[in-house]
């Protein structure tokens, strides 16, 4: 795939609507004026002379989606359909697995996903920030692929859900870990295991607060990480400027989490009504990844992690829809591969299967993730901003199962896919 390079002559991108996903409305028919990397115009009274016209037909223009929760460097080539081969923790080293992440990576921006967060490195890489440097080389242009907010390496406890050897329950010594590969215990080893990943460019910190569901750690409710280490490691992030993202199931671990000043929880699933009503008042975002009850393929899983999902997708997708109602800023994440890479748009469907409407999930998709990023560059469409662009057929507003259809991607004002016209 060869993308189309941005330059200083405007392009005009023509179509049916544009969604301004802020309000919800659905504008017809839609111009947009694009030159270089940014927006310049948004159905401007007089279209600039020397641009190339676009003609994209009966489509909705939407910014580019973004991917809160998703691994690039599981899955994907080899196993298309969920999660990796069972002993992929040993047989594949750094080299295999970057390689393998180009073509995830490429595989997600041409699904409409311009902007993600990988979310936590849970493989021996020898202490390297693999997702550092695939973000380097996309945005060198070496190859296509989303804009990557790091997050090095997931800090977990040894036996964590996101220590590597308990995904295949590993022997003692099989796979020897490093605090600088995230195996950290006690306050002074979770401090060096933050500065570390920030030294080495990590945008943001991810840690594992409670057991989980496809590891063979403790029971999903299961808070794995004290409060004085969640405390540590908050103050850490913080002081440096970076946001926490927790991975945490159980109730007890969300609010440890929340009172020790995490910015995000990862899950959810087993959250009280009184934990919500926490994160509505501290402002707590969620990442729910909430279409893995539908999407997460177990059937090759052992009997103990198929039992545990068992108790926990139905629990998660009901505390989804306390969430929702009761206001908690929720972003959009997949977990990918467990949902398989290029699947993204179908955590916007389970966001409306759980009382959003398409809209605000076009919103969790957009302006909510770029909230939770920080970032006010990207998110909507309006002139100013970057140019991510992406086209679906009809109107997502009222079908959000069009978003699995994505006809055209724009990222930095380079066209990447075009089968909608044009």
């Amino acid at each position: 795939m060869t993308a189309s390079v941005a330059t200083d002559r405007a392009v005009v991108l023509r179509a049916a609507r544009w969604v301004d996903v802020v309000t919800g409305e659905v504008h017809a028919p839609a111009v947009i004026v694009v030159r270089g990397q940014h927006i310049e115009a948004i159905d401007p009274a007089v279209e600039p002379e020397d641009a190339t016209v676009l003609h994209l037909g009966d489509v909705t223009l939407l910014p580019g989606l973004m991917d809160m929760e998703i691994n690039l460097f599981i899955g994907g080539p080899e196993n298309p359909t969920g999660l990796p081969a069972p002993m992929h923790g040993v047989r594949d080293d750094p080299v295999y697995r970057s390689l393998r992440a180009t073509v995830n990576a490429r595989t997600t921006l041409l699904a409409g996903f311009t902007t993600v967060r990988n979310l936590g490195l849970m493989v021996k890489t020898g202490g390297y920030l693999l997702d550092v440097d695939l973000h380097r080389a996309i945005e060198q242009g070496w190859f296509p692929g989303p804009r990557i907010a790091s997050a090095g390496h997931a800090i977990t406890p040894t036996g964590g859900h996101l220590d590597p050897t308990m995904f295949q329950q590993l022997a003692p010594h099989i796979m020897p870990l490093s605090v600088e590969e995230g195996i950290a215990n006690g306050v002074d080893q979770v401090r060096h295991a933050v500065r570390y990943q920030i030294k080495y460019g990590a945008q943001l910190i991810k840690i594992s607060a409670s057991g989980g569901v496809m590891s063979h750690s403790t029971a999903p409710g299961i808070q794995q990480y004290s409060d004085e280490e969640l405390r540590a490691i908050t103050d850490e992030a913080h002081r440096a400027g970076l946001k926490v993202a927790a991975h945490a199931h159980g109730d007890a671990g969300i609010r440890a989490c929340i009172q020790a000043g995490v910015d995000c929880i990862e899950h959810g699933s087993l959250a009280s009504d009184e934990t919500i009503a926490m994160m509505v008042e501290h402002g707590t975002f969620l990442v729910p990844t909430s279409y893995l009850s539908e999407g997460l393929d177990v059937s090759k899983a052992p009997p103990a992690l198929r039992a545990k999902a068992e108790q926990v997708f139905p629990q998660a997708r009901r505390t989804l829809g306390k969430a929702i109602a009761a206001g908690v800023r929720i972003a959009c994440g997949t977990d990918a591969p467990a949902v398989p890479h290029g699947d993204n748009a179908k955590e916007l469907w389970a966001l409306v299967d759980r009382g959003m409407t398409p809209a605000q999930a076009l919103g969790a998709a957009t302006v909510v993730s770029a909230e939770l990023l920080g970032v006010e560059d990207r998110g909507r469409l309006a002139p100013g901003l970057l140019a991510d662009i992406i086209a679906v057929p009809g109107d997502p507003t009222r079908d959000i199962t069009v978003t699995q259809d994505v006809r055209f991607v724009m990222k930095d004002g380079a066209v990447y896919k075009n089968t909608a016209g044009g």
